[in-house]
């Protein structure tokens, strides 16, 4: 790396000349290529996003200006850029380099980001905050052309444009979000992108035209909106109030620099649409940018992706398009994640009956909640982390008129590599708080499709499957049939778990029994309502319970299964709820994060062990 391990800050970046950007450039795809073939991580996005990131580095100043990027998950460029290269030696591990932006962790990182459709709302509070404040700054928001399909984005632009406060907004178009991008916004850009004699015209007018003749502004200002409206009659952006510069070369580094530049010096909302490939110099990732957006490890040389095995997501797509199959009035849902979810299947097999209604999610549920209305039965595939923007439409459109949707709720619990932002850490209490709601939490592949197939065609009202990211553990067994069953007596300790935690569970139940402790494990299969009884009639015995669970304390199972013992008149010797506390859990491998946070095998045993010592009295 010639360039590249030269670079340690972005002021070397801007005393790079012209020549050396390009080197630049392949270097960092290089090193990307190397670094995540070996680790994973988030690679036809970052790819994708090379030259914009090094000339919006030559234009701004990140450890002064605020660069707001959108979802985050495309800033792999911008780390190296800003001195932390040496971060990806423990990248996405526990204690290592986020792979999202994390203002914790680099003065060059504006704002936390994981989701998508908030940078512009984001980017203009902190315009607001630099106006009121008397402050010198530039903000920039980069967004993606997928994250437009989200509400969010539309208030930002809508409120932005009109706001009069200078701000650029950056549109990375790529023609996706995760999957091929979808719906209206998708398409009018699709018209933009070919239609580039606007441009050509704009360049001339400024360049040439101006120079020479200044006195004719007004009337060539008149004849560029005329050509304007005529080339590109539908560019919502203008009609939001912004300066629309576009569309630019977004792998042309000085081109994208000259746009940022002018943009910058307009002083006014702006708006630069930029067009780049997802998957930009490596061939497989073009080819398949949806399978290399978030890839585990691959071989470099082939773009082979080693499989892991059969997981959760898949299983449930399976069975949703076997279910599919004997009950024309099943339809699936997806907010831009099709794959993640597991639903291509059903797309090729229902395609008239599978909508990705890209990323907007409380359109999704509320589009299903007039679906069931009307007599289908909708099953919207989201994960966890993705599922809690939709909660006014889970209470208003869903649960008040006891609507039949079912939610296939993807990546529960610990998540892992991807952060605070996407472990699954809340479903289990926001769902709970929604009135008629029913939530199942499988354990195993054969308890999915069983809890799917009851969820689907047996049950009514509002009903969550929550299910975990990857493969099953120790327990491949199938107690769906039961609200909670004892899968293990035991006369010193009672362990509550449900879902995967059933099998750290088991674990500890095995090492206790190695020293002579003996523990009586009850696995819980639907966790709202839940049925105390089965614990409650094991709490009698051993008079000490622990409740292990991947999700934050508040509105957690172990809390309303301690509350029924209390109104049962059940005295506890002892008690504890080993949980994530706040739910904010940051980034590393799952079972790193099970260690630190005391719920593998070894954790939960030795929990039992000093609450059975006494110190933690109940």
């Amino acid at each position: 790396m010639v360039i590249l391990d030269k670079i340690k800050s972005p002021e070397d970046v801007k005393a790079l000349s012209p020549e050396a950007l390009d080197t630049l450039c392949q270097e960092i795809r290089e090193f990307l290529l190397q670094s995540l073939s070996e680790q994973g991580g988030h690679l036809a996005s970052n790819l994708g996003a090379v030259e914009l990131t090094v000339a919006l580095h030559r234009v701004y100043d990140t450890a002064k200006d605020r660069l707001v990027f959108d979802v985050g998950h495309q800033c792999y460029t911008h780390k190296l850029l800003t001195g932390r290269m040496a971060g990806f030696e423990s990248f996405r591990e526990l204690d290592g380099m986020s792979g999202f932006p994390k203002p914790r962790e680099s003065v060059h990182d504006a704002f936390i980001a994981g989701h998508a459709s908030n940078s512009v709302s984001v980017a203009l509070g902190m315009a607001r905050a630099r106006t009121a404040l008397g402050e010198d700054y530039d903000v920039v928001a980069l967004i993606g052309d997928g994250a437009l399909n989200g509400g969010m984005s539309i208030e930002g632009l809508s409120d932005a444009g009109q706001s009069g406060e200078p701000l650029v907004v950056i549109l990375n178009d790529n023609g996706m979000s995760i999957n091929q991008g979808v719906g209206g916004f998708a398409a009018m850009l699709s018209r933009m992108r070919t239609r580039p004699q606007y441009l050509r015209f704009k360049r001339w007018y400024r360049k040439k035209m101006m120079a020479r003749v200044p006195g004719l502004y007004k009337i060539l200002h008149w004849v560029k909106n005329w050509l304007k409206e005529r080339i590109i009659p539908d560019n919502i952006f203008d009609d939001f109030g912004f300066e629309y510069i576009g569309p630019i070369d977004g792998h042309n580094i000085q081109q994208t620099e000259n746009a940022l530049r002018w943009a910058k010096d307009r002083g006014t909302p702006c708006l630069v649409h930029v067009i780049t490939q997802k998957g930009k110099g490596y061939p497989p990732a073009e080819k398949a940018p949806e399978a290399f957006h978030g890839v585990g490890v691959f071989d470099l040389k082939s773009g082979v992706i080693h499989y892991t095995g059969e997981d959760f997501s898949s299983v449930f797509g399976r069975s949703l398009t076997e279910l599919a199959g004997q009950d024309s009035r099943i339809v699936a849902i997806t907010a831009a994640m099709k794959e993640g979810t597991g639903l291509i299947g059903f797309q090729e097999t229902y395609p008239d009956r599978f909508f990705d209604v890209g990323i907007a999610e409380e359109h999704a549920c509320a589009m299903a909640a007039g679906m069931a209305a009307q007599g289908l039965i909708p099953v919207f595939a989201v994960y966890s982390t993705f599922l809690q923007r939709s909660y006014d439409m889970l209470i208003h459109d869903v649960s008040l008129m006891r609507l039949h949707v079912v939610f296939g709720v993807d990546r529960a619990g610990i998540v892992g590599r991807d952060g605070e932002t996407h472990q699954g850490a809340f479903d289990v209490a926001y769902l709970s708080s929604v009135p008629g709601m029913r939530i199942y939490a499988p354990a195993s592949f054969a308890e999915l499709r069983a809890m799917l197939h009851r969820a689907v065609l047996e049950d009514d009202g509002p009903v969550a499957v929550r299910y975990p990211r990857g493969g099953e553990g120790r327990f491949r067994g199938d107690t769906s049939d039961k609200p909670s069953v004892i899968l293990r007596e035991g006369t010193d300790v009672t362990i509550a778990a449900y879902g995967w935690e059933i099998n750290p569970a088991l674990d500890a139940a095995d090492m206790l029994a190695a020293q002579g402790i003996s523990a009586e494990v009850v696995k819980i299969n639907t966790i709202c309502p839940v049925d105390p009884a089965p614990v409650l009639e094991s709490v009698r015995k051993t008079a000490a319970l622990l409740v292990p669970e991947d999700v934050c304390r508040t509105g957690c199972v172990g809390g309303r299964l301690l509350a029924a013992a209390g109104e049962a008149g059940i005295y506890l010797r002892h008690a504890r709820l080993v949980n994530l506390e706040s739910g904010i859990l940051e980034h590393g491998d799952p079972a790193a994060l099970r260690e630190k946070t005391g719920l593998d095998g070894k954790g939960i045993a030795r929990t039992v062990r000093e609450m059975l010592d006494g110190k933690d009295e109940a």
